[in-house]
């Protein structure tokens, strides 16, 4: 990886009137922006169709696309919509906040419009889109058809016949939803053909996307329901024997229990990773770079028995270190993949990232905290890492400064990085690790707007009013895209 930069922008936080991000005019500007302030990298967070509290990282499917960012006025340029069909529907009152309930009713009302209209339409690369991708996508559209069927409910609680996927009720579900299976499969076409395009764009400006993935898919996902092979489970129930989380610490005294089955590795290794390498393929279509989500979990994970309702029973077990990455280089290649290696890092998390070679993270207001050895302070950082200001974890540069650090840790970052007002903390921040030797530095569109924690976009362990926030199209100026240009040009970011 050359030096160079970047913006983290999620797709559902872009501007536009539709009441969530969309691969639409929007996103293109975006891209526009990027050029303009010099930017190599736009970093995205998970793109899959979202669960319960509306999380990018629990999602019902590792394959499928979310199809809350295709793009209205796409469709109608495609001649499967009329403007009027969804010029004047309320998908929310406030521009910067997104109404998931509205969106989840009303925009996919629409979609179902366009599916209708497309019956009209001999629409060739549907077909081929469908055979293309029919390894992953015929699971998932009869899992989306079927939890439809059943009120939305999880495939846990499905009529015992479908919940194990018995020969007989495939078939009787197949008949009984096909019209529903072919509507899924819809979006999922037009949600990858849109990002295609969108892609295409940005490669174009020589703009690379930087993906993101979590390591655990959802219990209530196609993944689960299609392969529970693949995953620790009772072998007649299907109820999950141990799920994924976090040991307690100073930030959660009972640990974090985020309820994700524990795939089975015994498993995985005995099928040579089949399942883990379709799933890097599948992104690395998608993407040019991908973040790998809990990087240490691949080295050794906390399992947690079901029945739990704190993590504070788990244990550590050994995941399958680098065999599955030899795995996947031995079929795919050299792969452009980060390591999420932020948290409590062992010695053997370490040697695992370093043999595989895959860059780490650093987080700049993860610095302030002790003195001068701490590993995320600028000048302890090493060339193959990615310095971020913050991620979507963690406050905006302003929310840390007015609200969160204590008192402390702001005079260190004042002293450490010269920060003044009259800069701008923010730009302080950037100017910090856009200085450092780490081969690529990535900013929050948030700190680059310097915005408070109003604007943060997820607070950990907390469900409610998280994944909301979106940008306003006038906050992205031509005086903001010079200054950050005139400052990558500055630290040899950009030519």
């Amino acid at each position: 990886m050359n030096r160079s930069s970047g913006i983290i922008m999620h797709i559902a936080s872009l501007p536009g009137k539709y009441g969530i991000g969309t691969f639409g005019k929007e996103a293109y500007e975006f891209g526009d922006f990027l050029k303009k302030a010099g930017q190599k990298y736009w970093q995205i967070l998970p793109l899959g169709p979202t669960s319960f509290g509306d999380s990018p990282y629990q999602s019902f499917s590792a394959f499928a696309g979310n199809p809350y960012f295709i793009d209205f006025d796409l469709l109608n340029k495609d001649k499967l919509l009329e403007i009027k069909d969804y010029d004047l529907i309320n998908f929310g009152e406030n521009v910067m906040d997104i109404d998931y309930g509205l969106i989840f009713i009303e925009k996919m009302k629409v979609l179902r419009k366009a599916y209708e209209n497309s019956k009209s339409k001999d629409i060739k690369e549907l077909k081929l889109f469908r055979e293309k991708e029919n390894y992953w996508l015929e699971d998932y559209a009869l899992y989306m058809s079927i939890k439809g069927h059943f009120g939305l409910k999880s495939w846990q609680i499905w009529d015992e016949d479908i919940r194990l996927r018995e020969p007989e009720a495939i078939d009787k579900y197949k008949k009984l939803l096909g019209d529903e299976i072919d509507y899924w499969k819809f979006l999922q076409y037009e949600f990858y053909k849109q990002w295609k395009a969108l892609k295409a764009y940005m490669n174009n400006l020589d703009i690379e996307i930087i993906g993101d993935m979590p390591i655990y898919v959802s219990e209530d996902s196609a993944d689960v329901w299609a392969k529970p092979e693949a995953f620790l489970l009772h072998k007649k129930t299907l109820k999950p024997l141990k799920v994924a989380g976090c040991p307690p610490d100073v930030f959660a005294a009972t640990g974090q229990l985020w309820g994700n089955p524990i795939y089975d590795w015994n498993y995985m290794e005995k099928t040579d990773y089949k399942w883990w390498i379709d799933r890097i393929r599948q992104s690395l279509n998608l993407y040019d770079v991908l973040r790998i989500d809990h990087f240490k979990g691949f080295e050794s994970y906390w399992s947690i028995p079901y029945s739990d309702l704190t993590a504070e029973n788990g244990e550590w077990v050994k995941g399958p270190g680098i065999k599955i990455f030899d795995a996947i280089k031995d079929e795919l290649g050299d792969v452009n993949i980060i390591a999420e290696d932020l948290g409590t890092l062992t010695e053997a998390t370490i040697k695992l990232r370093n043999d595989t070679g895959f860059p780490g993270m650093k987080i700049l207001t993860f610095a302030f905290d002790t003195d001068s050895s701490n590993p995320f302070l600028p000048h302890n950082y090493e060339k193959n890492f990615i310095a971020y200001t913050g991620t979507h974890d963690n406050d905006t540069v302003r929310g840390w400064i007015e609200t969160t650090a204590p008192d402390k840790q702001v005079e260190n970052a004042i002293e450490y990085l010269n920060l003044t007002e009259e800069e701008g903390y923010n730009w302080g921040f950037i100017r910090g690790i856009w200085n450092s030797i780490a081969n690529i530095s990535i900013v929050q569109i948030q700190d680059l707007l310097n915005l408070g924690n109003e604007a943060r976009i997820n607070l950990p362990s907390t469900i409610g009013n998280n994944w909301r926030w979106r940008a306003k199209q006038e906050d992205l100026t031509e005086e903001i895209a010079e200054k950050l240009h005139k400052m990558t040009k500055i630290y040899g970011r950009c030519e």
